[in-house]
């Protein structure tokens, strides 16, 4: 053989090495290699978006990539929650979902378009956010039990408000009327804070709206905050008894916020962005900052996100359906 074809066959060999360990060069390649985004479902200045920009910066430091925020509001939530859950399970792209996204706008719209549990990868929970039974001081109802018993004394005669129908604190109402077995109307406003100030006008007598909406109304006399709505009480609010305390076992409704990654995104990953997420969400300056926005942290594994995520799909869907709750 030539030295000029021995040559020629040494390059090929060579080029043909390469091109079969270029692929796995890649498919190794460190992550993260380049921005980070986590996608917000709402519009900016909510405290789900002032909590995800408190995390962004944190976590940047953790991964060595700028990790940013972006905000798609719609359809409750549900418009970014379907768009992430389509993209490329690459670690690169998050959604910070809440039950609206999550547990209440799949059943309520069979044609979504998305499987929450099998299109989405669960990362951690983020944030809680206690749902609170307020009353009007025109009610004259101290308690639950009071609450429940003027209720069950006039069916159909007193209202509830909510921050909106079919949402979860509309879920929350319809599960209260079916436990506490009383027949009140539900009243729907644009938002919790024009529930919680319709019933200090008196306009309705009770209302469950976020703890957020009523944080600066704990000492208004108009307002009488009977019970929060989580089966285990608050740290934002020790001192007062949840409605499974007040007489109706097993009751369990609150807000919160998860993140989450595309179907199929490397265990790898995922478990690194809990790790990093979750000692970020135990220290001392996210308790503070997610209080001051009424909210606490909520820091899970990716099996207990997605237990607590099957759990309430199951569970809101059989309220919905009872309650024939309907989308506007």
């Amino acid at each position: 053989m030539t030295l000029h074809r021995r040559l020629l066959l040494a390059t090929l060999a060579g080029l043909a090495a390469g091109a079969t360990l270029l692929p796995t060069a890649v498919a190794q390649e460190a992550w993260p290699s380049r921005p980070v985004r986590i996608v917000v479902p709402f519009p900016p200045g909510g405290s789900s978006d002032a909590a995800a920009r408190l995390l962004a910066p944190r976590l940047a430091e953790k991964l060595g990539q700028q990790v940013v925020v972006e905000n798609r509001p719609g359809a409750g939530g549900s418009l970014a929650v379907g768009q992430v859950a389509k993209l490329a399970a690459d670690g690169y792209t998050l959604v910070l979902a809440a039950a609206g996204g999550l547990t209440i706008a799949p059943n309520l719209n069979p044609n979504i378009g998305y499987d929450p549990l099998a299109d989405l990868a669960p990362i951690t929970g983020f944030a809680r956010t206690p749902f609170v039974l307020v009353a009007s001081a025109d009610l004259g109802a101290t308690s639950v039990g009071e609450l429940i018993q003027r209720a069950r004394s006039q069916p159909g005669r007193l209202s509830y408000a909510t921050g909106g129908n079919g949402t979860a604190m509309h879920i929350g109402g319809e599960m209260f009327k079916a436990m506490s077995q009383s027949f009140i109307v539900h009243i729907p406003y644009r938002g919790s804070g024009p529930a919680a100030m319709a019933t200090m006008s008196g306009e309705v007598q009770m209302a469950v709206v976020d703890f957020a909406s009523v944080v600066g109304q704990r000492d208004n006399p108009r307002l009488k905050l009977l019970a929060t709505l989580g089966k285990e009480r608050t740290a934002l609010l020790p001192q007062y008894p949840t409605l499974h305390e007040s007489g109706l076992a097993g009751y369990d409704v609150s807000g919160w916020f998860g993140l989450f990654a595309p179907a199929r995104t490397p265990p790898t990953i995922v478990n690194r962005l809990n790790t990093e997420i979750v000692a970020l969400l135990r220290t001392p300056e996210f308790a503070e900052r997610f209080k001051s926005l009424g909210m606490e942290p909520l820091p899970t594994t990716p099996e207990a996100l997605h237990t607590l995520m099957r759990n309430e799909l199951a569970a809101y869907g059989g309220v919905i359906k009872r309650a024939g709750i309907k989308t506007e």
